[in-house]
């Protein structure tokens, strides 16, 4: 189960800055190569854990977006991104966010109050920029029906559990100098 995702994670190249060990993935980073094999694999799985009878799928730029893309294309599920920079449009919605690496703004478009939503994304660590989506979400109305991760690293999923909302991860990891190392995987028991 998942196994082109774990071998490209155990194959992944490490680089250290400062004291913090960072992957380089595909699903991550999107280098060296996104394979349409990879993303198949993590979608098609996706598919048989998240609730997708929900009206949007929604993601956070930038590396979220080939997922959503390809469950929306499976499912008919139309996706909206959450974007870095301001379009002004009516009812845009800004949040600030905040995580291990960076802080900024995001700006939420498309999402009104009463839409039932499945927020997926690449990666939770500290669970910064999820929270901050999160609050925002339920602040315009919306329901947040599930969120689904590919890669989990720290404990940013049990600070989101602490807001009332479990974050489905398929799988969790720690890297060190030696590289990355899978500490559990969805329905595999360890």
């Amino acid at each position: 189960m998942l196994e082109r995702l774990k071998e490209s994670l155990t194959n992944a190249p490490i680089i250290k800055r400062g004291d913090y060990y960072y992957f380089i993935h595909p699903i991550s980073d999107g280098v060296p190569t996104v394979t349409p094999e990879l993303i198949k694999e993590v979608s098609d799985y996706i598919l048989t854990i998240a609730d997708t009878n929900v009206d949007r799928i929604l993601t956070i730029e930038a590396m979220g977006i080939p997922v959503a893309t390809a469950l929306s294309l499976k499912t008919g599920i139309p996706f909206s991104i959450v974007r870095k920079r301001k379009y002004e449009l009516e009812g845009e919605v800004v949040l600030s966010q905040s995580t291990g690496y960076s802080k900024g703004e995001l700006y939420i478009n498309g999402i009104v109050e009463g839409d039932r939503v499945l927020i997926v994304d690449d990666v939770i660590s500290t669970g910064g920029t999820l929270r901050s989506l999160i609050g925002a979400l339920q602040d315009i109305g919306a329901i947040v029906c599930d969120v689904v991760v590919v890669i989990e690293r720290g404990d940013g999923s049990l600070r989101i559990k602490e807001m009332g909302i479990d974050v489905t991860t398929l799988v969790k990891i720690d890297v060190n100098k030696d590289g990355v190392v899978i500490e559990e995987v969805a329905g595999e028991q360890r």
